[in-house]
């Protein structure tokens, strides 16, 4: 049933905690039928008190709980919005998105949920808001200062601005490391796709899983947001090059100290290299990178490929290539028609600014060698195909250039199912012409030749966010050139607007501050909550017969020594097939410059610290599951005796489980206090018990 006037509703924004409509919006429309689905105005929005609501209600909310219980909502959060797809498709079927393109922007965003949830109980601490950074540095000869840094979350809130490209993942990839900080998020979607933006938002909100002040979404304009913000606050932007500049020049973020990351369009290329003919895997899946990049989303990805950098002597068979494949796999029209491959553009006005694009290109030196920028003929819902004038179709476009070095190719950008061929003369000029586009988000650099790609990823590197190097290996198993995922940094220099979004727990910390701390180490142990060298130390009752819940940072056991034998070093030896000849032959031992003879093993020394700390009955300790940093420091010879120090260093509980995880620290010396080894014992311990 199609909507009448009466029926269309200006849509609401989430502020202070309620739902919140303007009196009057510019509308949205169905990106297939032009249908006018909503509208979208932000007059009378109180943006001041949702900013400060932020920051008190928010900040507060999201401090009183610790990393793994924020991490934990985020798992609980992905999986409502999982329950909840086949809706939220449905309102991604009006925006021009396909299910092959719902499954990366849809399904993508609830994936960062996943894996930050993940890695946040697996690489974050258990304490609220501070993240130690590296090593302790000892500022003093007697170790009675020290200097420590860490990290703390900002104290304001993380503005979203986003494109209209990704409408669910845009958001949800700034809003999971933001929420994993512990700073509440404000998200204002661009206004083609906002309705699913809504639609995500109000899962979140109905799901009772958010902290009070968390979300707030303002669906609608929010041209003075940087006249609010200061110090405090982060503002994540996503979308064009020249918006980003813009704001990045503004007062609050040049005086005031606003955290600005953008990441902007780029002209984003594929290189093939010169050992690629036909013939060869990497040709095949150098044409289905081009073709799905250029249809997935209808081309409307900041990574895309734009720039095609191919041998002179291929180029005529890629053009082909790409040609039929296209050809035989693309069906332009409305998602929800059977059999579509490739949907609208999000709206009118971005498919004619593509066409301007088009012909810029063209004026430039351009020549279109399949497709063409018209309007096509369309599958339309109803099964039949036909024109629709208020739909936002095109199909895709392949130009090529004769001569590579023309500007337009690497200043402008069509931003939808176009892409330019260039050939280049050298393996360093296929760098350079993929450098030209002045700092992008995503390169490929498709060859099976080791040397050429060491040398062409040492030239682009300094201009590209991420590299892909595709070839017959990874061919099927790669999640693609245009997929950024949460583990690795996205982002990109220069034209790409020089910031990072993802990267796993990087991105978390682009929601903190590192600051440097200085003070004794029972300061810095008590602001850390993890004990160091010179704290105050407890000694008495066995820690390892300790729970958590009695379990304190300091407490300490020192062994009895131990004497090592020839023998031992010699049985050791047989033991384990272990004969190297440090162990086994004194001339030679002694003709090695680290050593004064024959030595004992490393582990055999390991295994005996183990048998002089370890507490055998027993009790909370559920499991040793590793070792980390270990460092072998001095040789240890026949009649030398060894004792070992075992401090909790580190206690973290883990949410909904009957035990967590302490760190302790491990120091084996020997008789004349010299530190044989130093390293870390991970064990699993008791809540209780």
């Amino acid at each position: 049933m199609t909507k009448t006037a009466v029926d269309i509703q200006v849509l609401p924004s989430f502020v202070q905690g309620k739902w919140w409509r303007a009196s009057t919006g510019s509308p949205i429309r169905d990106a297939s039928t032009g249908a006018e689905l909503a509208l979208v105005g932000s007059e009378g929005l109180d943006l001041a008190g949702a900013i400060d609501y932020a920051r008190t209600v928010g900040q507060r909310s999201l401090g009183a709980l610790t990393f793994h219980q924020r991490a934990l909502i985020l798992k609980a959060l992905g999986a409502a919005l999982t329950e909840a797809k086949e809706d939220l498709y449905t309102v991604s079927d009006r925006t021009g998105a396909t299910r092959r393109d719902s499954l990366v922007d849809v399904d993508g965003g609830i994936g960062v949920l996943f894996t930050y949830s993940s890695k946040g109980r697996r690489e974050l601490p258990n304490t609220h808001t501070r993240i130690v950074d590296g090593g302790h540095e000892n500022l003093s000869k007697d170790g009675s200062f020290g200097g420590q840094h860490v990290y703390e979350r900002i104290s304001g809130v993380s503005f979203q601005i986003n494109a209209f490209n990704f409408p669910v993942w845009g958001m949800l990839e700034k809003f999971a490391p933001a929420f994993l900080a512990g700073v509440p998020s404000i998200v204002k979607p661009a206004t083609p796709t906002a309705i699913l933006t809504e639609a995500a938002v109000r899962v979140m909100v109905d799901s009772g899983l958010l902290p009070e002040g968390s979300l707030q979404l303002v669906c609608g304009g929010a041209r003075d947001v940087l006249d609010l913000l200061d110090v405090r606050d982060h503002v994540s932007f996503t979308g064009s090059a020249d918006t980003a500049a813009g704001l990045a020049m503004h007062p609050g973020i040049i005086r005031r100290g606003i955290r600005f990351t953008a990441e902007a369009d780029s002209l984003n290329a594929a290189i093939l290299g010169p050992d690629v003919t036909a013939a060869e895997p990497e040709f095949d899946a150098f044409v289905a990178s081009v073709v799905s990049e250029m249809t997935t989303k209808a081309g409307q990805k900041c990574t895309s490929i734009r720039r095609i950098i191919v041998p002179e002597a291929v180029a005529d068979d890629l053009v082909a290539a790409i040609a039929e494949r296209i050809t035989a796999r693309t069906v332009v029209g409305d998602p929800r028609a059977e059999g579509t491959t490739m949907g609208p553009l999000a709206s009118t006005e971005q498919r004619d600014d593509v066409v301007r694009s088009v012909e810029a290109l063209i004026a430039g030196g351009g020549r279109i060698v399949f497709g063409s920028p018209g309007a096509p003929d369309a599958k339309l819902a109803d099964g039949t195909t036909g024109s629709v004038a208020d739909g936002a179709f095109m199909s895709p476009v392949l130009l090529r250039f004769d001569n590579a070095d023309a500007d337009v190719v690497h200043d402008i950008e069509a931003f939808g199912p176009v892409a330019s061929i260039v050939t280049y003369s050298s393996p360093d000029d296929a760098a350079r012409l993929a450098n030209r586009g002045g700092g992008s988000l995503v390169a490929t650099v498709c060859s099976h030749d080791p040397a050429f790609v060491a040398r062409t990823v040492s030239l682009i590197a300094p201009y590209h966010g991420r590299i892909l190097v595709l070839d017959r290996d990874v061919a099927r198993s790669s999640t693609g050139h245009g997929s950024p995922v949460p583990h690795l940094v996205h982002g990109g220099p220069g034209r790409a607007g020089g910031g990072e979004e993802l990267g796993g727990i990087r991105a978390v910390k682009h929601f903190m501050r590192r600051v440097a701390l200085q003070g004794s180490p029972d300061v810095l142990s008590g602001l850390t909550e993890q004990w160091r060298g010179g704290a105050a130390v407890a000694e008495g009752e066995h820690p390892f017969r300790k729970s958590l819940a009695r379990l304190r940072t300091g407490d300490r056991i020192v062994s009895e020594e131990r004497e090592i034998t020839l023998d031992d070093i010699g049985h050791f030896a047989e033991f384990t097939g272990d004969t190297f000849y440090a162990h086994t032959d004194e001339e030679a031992a002694a003709a090695n410059p680290f050593f004064p003879g024959r030595v004992a093993h490393g582990y055999l020394l390991l295994a005996w610290a183990a048998g002089l700390f370890v507490d055998p009955a027993p009790g909370p300790v559920l499991a040793n599951y590793g070792l980390e940093n270990l460092r072998f420091l001095t040789p240890v010879s026949p009649g030398d005796r060894v004792r070992v120090t075992l401090t909790a260093k580190q206690i973290t509980p883990r949410e909904n489980e009957v035990y967590g995880e302490v760190r302790w620290d491990a120091v084996l010396v020997n008789q004349s206090d010299e530190t044989v080894a130093t390293y870390d014992v991970l064990t699993l311990v008791s809540k209780d018990g």
